[in-house]
């Protein structure tokens, strides 16, 4: 048993060190900004002392709101289209995600269009919290501002769109930050898988402590670009797997040794 005991210690110490959880990044390429769509800034950090307005007409700033992983989308109340379908697929996975909104995460939502007003996004709101408990629902935050702020945050984080008459077209897509402000994660389309966005939310969590669990999970996943989602690292575990073996028939031998 106690050979087991130290086996499992010899691996646990691989896993979190240097080494075991060193990450391998990929070098970007510059490409032509599209006129609507996203251009990634990952690594980069939101400017949070911008002012917006909540559902409640509270003058608020991002840094007030943002102190545990957020949830970032940009919509206008509005939309025809892409936006409630958008807002209707976030309250769908909170419901099914095992973190607890307010919580683990929060979720703020802004209009990009000047003319929304706080009156319009509480509106709003109450057509999308209704899944979500009542306790939590003042966790996913509405926000309306001056067109000079809009432009700042959604320039910060790479959102682009454009007008098309009384609408915009826009792209739809969700952005996780950290509680300080650092831009982790995209996440596209109009639905999330709940094991997405809790991997997500897992690596906007480095600003504070995580949870053993959530480190394994991160570890053992990686965010996959060309598929938009997080898949097994498979080489990895298998690796990791081999070295615990070693390790364990190395400890084996010693003891056997020992004894003799």
């Amino acid at each position: 048993m106690k050979i087991f005991k130290v086996a499992a210690l010899a691996f646990f110490i691989f896993l979190f060190s240097p080494a075991g959880a060193q990450e391998i990044k990929t070098a970007g390429y510059k490409q032509p900004e599209p006129e609507v769509g996203v251009i990634e800034h990952l690594g980069d950090t939101i400017p949070l002392d911008l002012w917006f307005y909540n559902e409640n007409s509270e003058q608020v700033t991002l840094r007030s709101l943002i102190d545990r992983p957020t949830i970032l989308s940009f919509v206008y109340f509005d939309c025809p289209n892409l936006c409630s379908p958008l807002m209707d697929g976030i309250a769908d996975v909170v419901g099914k995600m095992d973190m607890t909104l307010g919580t683990d995460y929060k979720i703020i939502t802004i209009s990009f269009n000047t003319s929304d007003t706080p009156e319009k996004a509480k509106e709003k709101k109450q057509n999308f919290v209704q899944r979500i408990s009542k306790e939590n629902q003042k966790d996913w935050i509405y926000l309306t501002g001056t067109q000079e702020n809009i432009s700042a945050i959604t320039a910060a984080a790479g959102f682009k769109y454009t007008p098309q008459g009384l609408d915009f077209a826009h792209p739809s897509v969700i952005t996780v930050v950290s509680p300080a402000g650092k831009i982790t994660r995209y996440l596209y389309g109009l639905t999330y898988l709940p094991f997405d966005v809790k991997m997500a939310v897992i690596e906007a969590q480095k600003g504070i402590a995580r949870p053993t669990a959530n480190r394994i999970l991160e570890y053992c996943f990686a965010y996959n670009p060309a598929s938009k989602t997080y898949t097994l690292q498979v080489t990895r575990i298998v690796g990791i797997i081999t070295i615990f073996f070693l390790v364990l028939i190395m400890i084996i031998l010693l003891a056997r040794r020992r004894k003799k």
